[in-house]
């Protein structure tokens, strides 16, 4: 019988890698390993940055489609981050920031009806979305200093309806400090049989309102990991900016909002405009971590490293709305790339985020046992209930817009300069506009997806990131190229019609 120490069964990261091939996800897979432990057992935290530490591997996306405070705050719930976009202007960020960052439960009101004390309630259709309409300084989302509510019921019992709802408000308003638990406000709406209660900061600003039903429904999700928070019990948020002089004044005010960790986001981050910008960011801020990409080749990630990054994110033309690599001719494939930077990347200490391609827990387990910290997700977060923008319905099917911080309608609002093109004479588009089913709550389908990423290492025999990366390096873990008949066979096949729902 063979000594099994002389048999070659598939091939070391190393090898696979240095093939001369630009490998995506789906081109390569593990070979399973030795299971000495239980699912469960399999630990996912991990570090995002140098100095920022996260219970879960999970990262939403810098794109105005997908992460603006209702996102940030659902991720650093469950133990990830979100990264607000800066597709806006500076002052519009940074409110989105102090926003994020007001809230304590996993939740953002964004349907809350607003009048100012002057206004007339004409229509009962304000009551749609609750029972009584907030009424606040200037009655809309800023400034919102709460002076008291109208009830639907003292509404409809007006012989007057043209009144203004100052003389017949209710102004002794019951709420509670927005700095409350989940749990707190949960056992106090159950305490008082109240149907809802306004969550107000110390100023009197009305924060949100959390209502019995959804305390029904927080409590309906499964539970990960411990949330992401920081020292005062409040949500860590990143912010992404640019590398123009004018983003130096953006990151000023993002720092002054409370972010915790910038990301610096271009397509194509080896250049003097960033170098300049992480030395700037570190020498004004040098306690805010600086995470600098995207790059997709070692010598790029060396660049950023040497410029002094926390972090480093790792992808060129992967995304699903991305077309750099058809447009322009470059990029990598999004597999080769993250073994590739994190092989740099380790040397340092520096952690990487995988960013973009990917579309199951399967690609989950493949960027993080490559070498990544971290996977950045966009379309996997976008149609969200949490993700901006409104449901539509196409063809049936409830849907939210998605689209590339390339398209040529994203780089109408400015994020041109991401891709060094906004002082060209004429807009090339780097990606499209799409849109998503509706996918319901990353609150529920997060939980879920991390559940399976564990089966996926435990079926490798490892129960960290650290460990993945361990039997990675030391050549424990063996892959191969998978062919395009061995990629059909390992997905649905040869049925004339299936359901598929992953939990």
């Amino acid at each position: 019988m063979a000594n099994l120490t002389d048999i070659e069964d598939g091939f070391s990261a190393t090898k696979l890698f240095n093939q001369g091939y630009s490998y995506t996800y789906d081109d390569v897979i593990f070979l399973p390993h030795y299971i000495d432990f239980p699912t469960d057992a399999v630990n996912l935290s991990t570090k995002l940055s140098t100095n920022i530490n996260l219970s879960v591997p999970c990262v939403a996306s810098p794109m105005d489609t997908v992460t603006e405070s209702s996102m940030a705050v659902a991720m650093a719930s469950l133990g990830g981050i979100g990264i607000i976009h800066s597709n806006n202007t500076a002052v519009e960020q940074a409110a989105l920031i102090r926003s994020a960052k007001s809230h304590r439960i996993p939740y953002v009101s964004t349907d809350i009806p607003f009048v100012n004390p002057n206004d007339c309630i004409l229509d009962s259709s304000v009551f749609d979305t609750f029972p009584c309409v907030f009424v606040t300084e200037n009655g809309c989302q800023k400034d919102r200093k709460l002076l008291g509510v109208v009830d639907k019921l003292v509404w409809n019992s007006l012989s007057d309806k043209e009144a203004r709802v100052s003389g017949y408000m209710k102004k002794n308003v019951v709420t509670l400090p927005n700095t409350s638990s989940f749990n707190d406000v949960a056992g106090y709406l159950a305490a008082n049989d109240l149907d809802l209660v306004p969550l107000v900061s110390e100023n009197g600003e009305l924060v949100d309102v959390v209502s019995g039903k959804d305390v029904e429904r927080i409590n309906g999700f499964p539970k990960l990991g411990l949330p992401t928070v920081g020292k005062g019990g409040e949500f860590l948020v990143g912010a992404s900016i640019g590398t123009r002089e004018s983003d130096k004044e953006r990151l000023k005010q993002l720092v002054d909002a409370g972010a915790d960790v910038i990301v610096i986001d271009s397509s194509q981050g080896n250049s003097i405009y960033q170098i300049e910008m992480i030395k700037y960011a570190k020498k004004m801020f040098p306690s805010i971590d600086v995470i600098g990409g995207n790059v997709v080749t070692m010598y790029q990630a060396q660049n950023l490293i040497q410029a002094g990054v926390d972090g480093l994110r790792v992808g060129m033309g992967s995304g699903s709305i991305c077309t750099t690599q058809e447009v322009c001719a470059v990029g990598r494939g999004q597999a080769t790339a993250v073994y590739k930077v994190a092989s740099i990347a380790s040397q340092s200490g520096i952690p990487i985020i995988a960013d973009g391609g990917i579309s199951n827990s399967g690609h989950i387990v493949k960027a993080l046992t490559l070498g990544a910290s971290t996977v950045m997700m966009g379309s996997f977060l976008a149609g969200s209930t949490e993700a901006p923008g409104v449901y539509e319905f196409q063809g049936g099917r409830k849907v939210k817009k998605y689209r590339g911080m390339g398209s040529l309608e994203a780089m109408t609002k400015g994020s041109d300069a991401r891709y060094l093109g906004d002082t060209a004479k004429m807009k090339i588009a780097q990606g499209v506009v799409g849109a998503v089913a509706d996918k319901g709550s990353v609150l529920k389908f997060i939980p879920y997806t991390m559940q399976a990423v564990k089966q996926g290492f435990q079926d490798l025999g490892a129960d960290s990131l650290q460990a993945a990366h361990e039997l990675l390096r030391s050549g424990t873990l063996r892959l191969e190229a998978r062919t395009g008949a061995a990629q059909i066979e390992g997905g649905v096949h040869g049925l004339v019609s299936y359901e598929k729902k992953a939990f």
